[in-house]
């Protein structure tokens, strides 16, 4: 894919494909039913990855909050339809990374506060060094050794540059 805001690679389609193996072997060992929540749009690559990686049962869904990436503050309005019932099970929230966690933590702060649910946890790709605290189980690949602005992989640039199939850094 030709743009000048792809930089230099971070994460190769293979070492992905390594992260979503790495993810899903950790899943596999701790869950044997969960209902998995994608946040969309973001999350829905990495979701469609890993799933796929899963043994146990589980249950899809989804959940948005649109924001800018790297923006810790997202006031956003946070739009979950609970397609499928998650009172009493275990809950995965799946999206690509987890940059500064502010959006993460809210929604895992909506679930837990508006729903019955037994567990939360947390699946990534990766994670960046400055992210906020969110205290529920996290599963991750990766974590990056710099807060660089990365794009690919369903992080976007302008909305778009999600389709790139590997992370590179981000050439404003």
């Amino acid at each position: 894919m030709k743009s000048k805001h792809i930089g230099e690679l971070v994460l190769s389609e293979q070492q992905i494909q390594q992260g979503v193996k790495i993810v899903a072997d950790k899943l596999n060992e701790k869950f044997e039913d969960a209902v998995v929540i994608s946040v969309v749009p973001g999350g829905i690559l990495f979701t469609a990855d890993l799933v796929r990686s899963l043994s146990f049962d589980l249950s899809m869904d989804t959940i948005s909050c649109p924001h800018t990436p790297g923006d810790s503050n997202n006031t956003s309005s946070i739009v979950y339809h609970e397609n499928i019932s998650i009172r009493g099970k275990d809950v995965i929230m799946i999206d690509d990374a987890i940059e500064s966690g502010g959006t993460m933590k809210r929604l895992v702060e909506h679930i837990s506060n508006n729903y019955e649910v037994n567990s939360i946890s947390i699946a990534t790709l990766f994670v960046k060094p400055s992210r906020v605290e969110i205290p529920v189980p996290q599963y991750f690949a990766y974590e990056m050794n710099n807060d660089d602005l990365l794009v690919g992989y369903g992080l976007p640039w302008q909305d778009k540059l999600r389709n790139v199939p590997y992370v590179s850094k981000l050439v404003k």
